[in-house]
């Protein structure tokens, strides 16, 4: 659905966007991440025929974005970060309003307005005028004109800002419903969010993709520092000596916990999952076993632990 090669967007003084290439395929929903001026809101302005690119293709559903920008709007819903409602109209009648400008006719757009309110909860609203509403049904609104066209393609900048956590909750519920029917690109800074949303993540900073991949996979780049929790009832020092015998363990720490059990914390070695010979050395020697599991990072240490690697490759 999209295909973005070397696209460079320079603007007096800085670059914004940095030679970054990827790609989105049909029915996925793709997270851009990344803190302010990481690039992708520009990034997103030149998917949508916003803002043309410095160099570099940028190619939706086949058609280049500069030299078919009438096909590609034909197909793409985009949603900016400051969603620009006319306040002094009605939902439904802004909603068939922005469904005639995209081109439907009038009995094709009342069958979307109807559609999309249902969708994005707006059905008991509809009589309401836009200026009164809340914020989170104002989004509501900017989601249902995005989707109103049936586009191939939904771009949403940072949706759920301004949100409250209800709101936010609502609106990553529809967000997610829209897999496999459209493809949804969406950029934010609030990691959690995306982790919850998308199947897969590009990881901006300063105008640069530092990294592309699933959160599962983005999790096994970190797999080497995580640790693993096992709470054992034994004595200390034997728990200890354990751990010494064991080449896979690099490091570990052992406290008391509630009872007679001892909290073990480990750190493998290159990246080892210790959970099977932990279990088995638990049953082997009797100990009762109460917990054992692998700390998972966040997405929020992962995006730091990219960012800073990029950093520091830089100084160097």
């Amino acid at each position: 659905m999209i295909e973005v090669k070397d696209l460079t967007k320079r603007y007096a003084g800085r670059t914004a966007v940095a030679g970054i290439s990827f790609a989105v395929n049909r029915g996925e929903i793709v997270g851009l991440l990344g803190p302010n001026g990481a690039g992708k809101s520009t990034t997103m302005r030149i998917l949508s025929t916003f803002m043309p690119a410095t160099s570099g293709t940028v190619r939706v559903a086949g058609f280049d974005v500069f030299h078919d920008s009438v096909e590609v709007r034909r197909r793409i819903g985009f949603m900016p970060e400051n969603n620009p409602l006319y306040l002094e109209m009605r939902v439904r009648e802004y909603l068939k309003f922005r469904a005639r400008l995209k081109g439907l006719g009038w009995t094709r757009s009342r069958q979307r307005v109807d559609i999309v309110m249902e969708q994005c909860g707006l059905t008991d609203v509809h009589r309401r005028i836009i200026g009164q509403l809340s914020k989170g049904y104002r989004q509501r609104v900017g989601l249902a004109d995005a989707l109103v066209h049936e586009p191939e393609l939904i771009i949403l900048d940072e949706p759920t800002i301004g949100l409250d956590p209800n709101q936010i909750r609502s609106v990553r519920q529809l967000i997610k419903s829209l897999a496999g029917k459209h493809t949804v690109l969406i950029s934010t800074h609030i990691l959690p969010e995306a982790e919850m949303m998308c199947s897969r993540m590009l990881i901006m900073f300063e105008g640069k993709i530092l990294a592309a991949d699933t959160p599962e996979n983005l999790q096994s780049l970190m797999a080497g520092s995580s640790q693993v929790i096992a709470e054992i009832a034994a004595p200390v020092d034997e728990l200890r000596n354990a751990w010494l015998d064991m080449p896979e363990v690099e490091q570990f720490d052992v406290s008391a916990a509630e009872g007679a059990f001892q909290r073990c914390a480990l750190t493998p070695r290159d990246g080892h999952d210790l959970r099977p010979q932990i279990f088995e050395l638990a049953r082997a020697r009797g100990w009762p076993l109460r917990e054992l599991t692998r700390s998972r990072h966040s997405l929020e240490d992962i995006y730091v632990q990219v960012t800073k690697q990029n950093e520091e490759e830089e100084g160097a």
